[in-house]
């Protein structure tokens, strides 16, 4: 790796936020819960600026603008002659793509239906009931039966009445099917992966969602064929990803063509090292100012809705390392190869949700949840990876 993608010390969490970060984003989460109590207008009106595709909110302006500055440090980082060198390891390459392809999706069908249908099926209540928008392109009279569900008339217009845990599970089903694409490359980086491959890694999965998101929800959904949301999907990719991937990109080569290789090293990535991290934890006030409400609503719901959630990222992620260790990867490499599994595209989950179900159906609920678990669950992996960097010798000295 380059000195500055592989060189440890610069991941060294040494200041105060850094090192109590788990502490810091609980206070995030619970300090954007209680904006969006106490300013209810203020976050309405920041969750409404947003970029809409078929009616449902795709990309929000306010996080797009805290991922790109969450982001740019880490692609101004990356050597991107690396970016080619790892694109040449087939096999952590293969992992994750096995991982997210071959075994996520069902795993998450299996353990969801488990909890959700079985196990806690009991306290979400058997009577409980969603109304969710008809399938696309179905038009069916009032009354008639699809699936498990029932067209009902709610204020002038046909929608589905299906059982509320199997809400829940289509929720589940499509976080299980987005493997995320942006933040890894923040849980990568803190873990002290190979950035260059993890972008590799991210590239790949963009590319293969393309293709195998609307085959794999229209078969575990099992509500007809799902359309396949390109704009969406596409849009997304492009602001959270691409955007801050390209700046990265050119800024590198100028500032290094204008100021010498040392001058980017020693001055200007000292001053950006804390700011992923400054914007991380202001995307999580912003995040559950808009969902607060929705969270303090539904207490119990949320509880149900996160074991089955929380149990699936812990066994991907441990499967994912476990390969990984069983292959003999290097450590640089098995740590994004595990978290990029492990880890959702919670905002292709909740755009798709929305427009499959509407805005107020338990599936969407259920991506909400997705985003509520992934910053500390993901960030308690890190500290695993972090501890058990002597199990992958195979390097030497770790990445």
């Amino acid at each position: 790796m380059s000195t500055e993608a592989g060189n440890t010390n610069e991941r060294k969490m040494t200041s105060i936020f850094e090192r109590y970060l788990s502490v810091w984003v609980l206070l995030c989460i619970g300090g954007g819960i209680l904006l969006g109590k106490i300013a209810p207008g203020v976050a309405r009106a920041l969750d409404g600026m947003d970029i809409t595709v078929n009616g449902a909110p795709v990309v929000s302006i306010p996080i797009a603008v805290c991922l790109f500055f969450m982001m740019y440090p880490i692609m101004v980082k990356i050597d991107f002659g690396e970016v080619i060198k790892a694109g040449r390891s087939g096999k952590p390459v293969f992992l994750t793509l096995f991982i997210n392809w071959a075994i996520k999706p069902f795993t998450m069908y299996g353990i969801a239906l488990f909890f959700l249908g079985t196990l806690f099926y009991g306290f979400i209540g058997p009577e409980a009931v969603d109304q969710v928008k008809m399938p696309f392109g179905l038009d069916l009279p009032v009354g008639a039966i699809h699936g498990s569900g029932t067209v009902v008339l709610v204020d002038g217009l046909k929608m589905l009445e299906v059982p509320l845990w199997r809400s829940y599970l289509a929720g589940c089903i499509l976080l299980g099917i987005a493997p995320c694409t942006a933040m890894v490359l923040v849980w990568g980086y803190l873990s002290r992966g190979n950035d260059g491959l993890t972008l590799v890694m991210v590239a790949i999965n963009s590319l293969t969602m393309l293709l195998l998101y609307g085959v794999l929800g229209g078969f575990l959904l099992g509500v007809g064929r799902l359309p396949v949301p390109w704009q969406a999907l596409l849009l997304s990719i492009g602001v959270y990803v691409a955007l801050p991937l390209f700046a990265g990109y050119l800024s590198r080569r100028w500032i290094i063509a204008a100021k010498g290789e040392a001058w980017f090293r020693e001055r200007f990535l000292h001053v950006l090292t804390p700011i992923t991290i400054v914007a991380l934890l202001i995307t999580l006030v912003l995040l559950f100012s808009f969902k607060g409400e929705v969270i303090l609503g539904n207490p119990l719901t949320i509880l149900w809705i996160a074991v089955p959630l929380f149990i699936q990222t812990v066994l991907i992620f441990g499967l994912g390392y476990a390969l990984a260790r069983f292959f003999k990867l290097r450590y640089a490499d098995a740590a994004p190869a595990a978290m990029i599994g492990a880890s959702n595209h919670f905002e292709v989950a909740i755009a798709t949700s929305t427009m499959l179900f509407g805005l107020s159906s338990g599936a969407a609920l259920a991506t909400v949840v997705g985003v509520l678990i992934e910053v500390p669950v993901m960030l308690m992996l890190v500290k695993i990876c972090l501890n058990t960097q002597s199990w992958f010798r195979y390097e030497g000295h770790g990445s």
